[in-house]
């Protein structure tokens, strides 16, 4: 298929760090990830607070191809740290944020907030009366929650915040802890923008979406595509073949946000997104 042309004109570009943005769309992919780990690379005006010995709280790191950020509870069970967006307009309660986020060991919590300034938030050392919390997530060996969007009240406050705390012990009466959390694909949009799947322009338009299960892309119509291929965030093409009764399988396929390339039985070509989750 001569589909590889079509993908550079779907992937979301960079935003400009040094203007308020009304919108975020962050994957980390245009990270650098150096051997030995860089744990300055953070990208695209996203900046940290962290503990001055532990630079590596908060890195971006890299597995299977995608780049994600991780918070490290870095041996401290006090560990209290912040990932910081870049500046977005005053939310006006029209947007909603997603993410998603993947506990990789250990337990802890993390909160997402809005706060005026970055420069009020210290690591460690509590957060100022400006910080807003919005959402709080623990991720425990019993729970992991599941990350749904929500809509960001109107604030004055400029700056999404997420802030990882209270790491639990690497066992019961330990002084140490490993907790680690990647957060990846985080999309501030208008609710519609953070569907499944694009609206179709047209009607002759093949529709999809993934299956309550998140195994497989159901596709809907008479109509099935010859085939399609699929692309992680960062470029990768990780999926690609045939539609078999209209279905095709996403099971081996990590959390995050795809970009998918269809090819009907006529020989055109769509393109579009979704969320497996």
């Amino acid at each position: 298929m001569k589909l590889k042309l079509l993908f550079a004109a779907i992937v979301f570009t960079s935003a400009n760090a040094n203007a308020q943005l009304a919108t975020l769309n962050e994957t980390f992919e245009s990270a650098v990830v150096s051997t030995p780990a860089n744990y300055n690379n953070l990208v695209n005006g996203w900046t940290k607070k962290v503990n001055a010995p532990s630079p590596h709280n908060i890195y971006v790191d890299q597995s299977n191809g995608n780049k994600y950020v991780n918070f490290y509870s870095a041996g401290s069970l006090a560990a209290d740290v912040f990932l910081i967006s870049p500046q977005i307009m005053a939310p006006d309660g029209t947007k909603q944020l997603s993410f998603t986020a993947t506990r990789l060991e250990g337990f802890a919590t993390m909160e997402v907030g809005l706060v005026d300034h970055p420069e009020s938030l210290v690591a460690n050392s509590g957060v100022p009366a400006s910080y807003q919390v919005l959402q709080t997530y623990t991720f425990t060996g019993t729970n992991t929650p599941v990350v749904t969007p929500f809509t960001v009240p109107a604030s004055s406050n400029q700056y999404i915040v997420f802030r990882y705390r209270n790491p639990q012990p690497l066992f019961p009466g330990s002084t140490m802890s490993h907790a680690v959390l990647s957060i990846d694909n985080v999309i501030y949009d208008t609710a519609g923008n953070l569907s499944v799947t694009e609206k179709s322009k047209e009607s002759n338009e093949i529709r999809f979406a993934v299956n309550s299960e998140n195994t497989a892309l159901q596709f809907l119509g008479k109509d099935s595509p010859k085939s399609v291929e699929i692309y992680s965030a960062g470029g990768l093409k990780v999926a690609a073949g045939t539609v078999d009764y209209n279905r095709f399988s996403i099971s081996t396929l990590q959390t995050g946000v795809y970009y998918i390339l269809i090819e009907t039985k006529d020989g055109k070509t769509q393109k579009s997104k979704f969320i497996k989750k």
